[in-house]
């Protein structure tokens, strides 16, 4: 059973309806026994740092989110979700993040020509093997949807990046914490593949 974090952020069903295509069985849930116990659990989400990182504390799910970590559960968070597990976000300044990897979130730099938010497909550069990515090839497009982008301070984490405006982590792994900053779910055959090595995790 794989539980998606309902915390009144957007784009939980699109993620909900990716995992069903694979046959995986798929719970949302606020219910922090039901996060619990799941074999794995998604933080997806689109929104504003600080709210979202206020309703996680206001639900007591970001206790839940701790505890799920610490159990070794495999651990997905897409876009925003991805941006809660560290420390800050220029989004929300003063905003506390939930801190489980170490980094920061930065806005995308101006530049001509570049729309923010940026919005569209882009290539990836993939890095230390990432069990994300099993089975892609280097330059394979995702589907990005963000304003912020991360700065991981420990780049050995980093498992793919991607170029726009700046160089962007695009992906981290540590342990059995697994983020994307893309959208798998939205990602066509290579997002469904992500998904995928992500459910067949041991």
């Amino acid at each position: 059973m794989i539980a998606i974090i309902d915390y009144d952020a957007g784009n939980i069903k699109s993620v909900e309806k990716a995992l069903q295509k694979l046959n995986a069985e798929v719970v949302i849930t606020k219910d922090a026994n039901e996060i619990l116990n799941a074999d794995k659990v998604i933080l997806p989400g689109v929104g504003a740092f600080g709210d979202a990182m206020a309703n996680l504390r206001k639900y007591g799910l970001d206790k839940v989110i701790h505890q799920v970590v610490e159990k070794g559960t495999p651990f997905l968070g897409i876009c925003l979700g991805l941006q809660l597990l560290f420390e800050r976000s220029d989004e929300t300044p003063g905003a506390i993040g939930l801190g489980i990897l170490e980094g920061e979130v930065l806005r995308i730099p101006d530049k001509d020509n570049l729309k923010i938010p940026h919005m569209g497909w882009n290539s990836l550069h993939l890095q230390n093997q990432g069990r994300l990515f099993k089975g892609l090839s280097e330059q394979s497009y995702v589907y990005f949807v963000h304003s912020y982008y991360l700065k991981a301070k420990d780049e050995k984490i980093v498992k793919a990046t991607t170029n726009y405006s700046v160089n962007i982590h695009a992906s981290v792994e540590k342990g059995n914490v697994f983020a994307c900053q893309f959208h798998p779910e939205k990602s066509s055959e290579v997002g469904l593949q992500i998904l995928r090595n992500f459910v067949e995790l041991e």
